[in-house]
């Protein structure tokens, strides 16, 4: 009694499953195929032309010693026989061109169908990607961006001009200093001349108008500043 094995499947049954399963194999699988015939096709061509060949020069050899012994009936058979070698050599060129177009048809084929799979695949994940993208959300998150781009650098131009006033001031602070500077340094030297021009103790205690007029007055100070154009 014989044993029925029914859990497993055999490898041909295996492979026409995954054919089933992705067409697209299933069209490579047959251009394989179909590429391993036209090559196994080329050989046996180029195989049959050689001995055609090897025949077409036996058939000239045999035509020469015919034609030396003068034996001009066997000359024209084998002449017959030759032209048709030579035909028959011709037609294994056009099959074999024809054998070569076929395979290029098919070259040209696998890599179209190559081409359309990496677009359906291009296509399928461009969908996948579509589906999980909310248009809305991301038109939102742009907006946002943009909102908190202009905070930012609405915010870096205010710090700059607050830098640009506070060294500004610094810098007007140092150019008025320089000026009061320069100011009680020629009161001070009026000053210095006003002072030799006074009496020396050894002449006697000096009058009182000689005192005041030695004495440099708020209303001598002011009126200096105002020559030199400070108020």
């Amino acid at each position: 009694m014989g044993l029925i094995c029914g859990g497993e499947s055999s490898p041909l049954n295996q492979n026409k499953d995954r054919d089933e399963q992705d067409p697209g194999l299933a069209s490579r699988n047959i251009i394989k195929e179909q590429n391993r015939e036209l090559r196994g096709t080329q050989r046996a061509i180029t195989r049959d032309r050689a001995a055609l060949e090897k025949q077409e020069k036996q058939l000239e050899l045999e035509i020469k010693k015919m034609a030396k012994t003068g034996n001009k009936e066997a000359c024209k058979v084998l002449a017959k026989q030759l032209v048709q070698l030579r035909k028959q050599k011709n037609r294994t060129y056009a099959v074999s061109s024809k054998v070569t177009s076929m395979s290029t048809q098919t070259k040209v084929m696998n890599s179209q169908m190559k081409m359309a799979g990496a677009m359906s695949t291009t296509a399928k994940t461009m969908q996948a990607v579509n589906k999980k993208m909310d248009p809305q959300k991301t038109l939102q998150t742009m907006q946002n961006f943009q909102k908190e781009n202009m905070k930012m650098e609405m915010t870096e131009e205010m710090i700059n001009d607050t830098l640009d006033d506070i060294f500004d001031a610094s810098d007007e602070e140092e150019e008025s200093q320089d000026i009061v500077n320069q100011v009680l340094d020629e009161i001070g030297i009026e000053i210095s001349g006003k002072m030799a021009k006074a009496p020396s103790a050894a002449r006697g205690l000096p009058s009182a108008s000689t005192s005041k007029s030695a004495t440099i007055s708020d209303e001598e100070i002011e009126r200096q500043l105002k020559a030199l154009g400070v108020d």
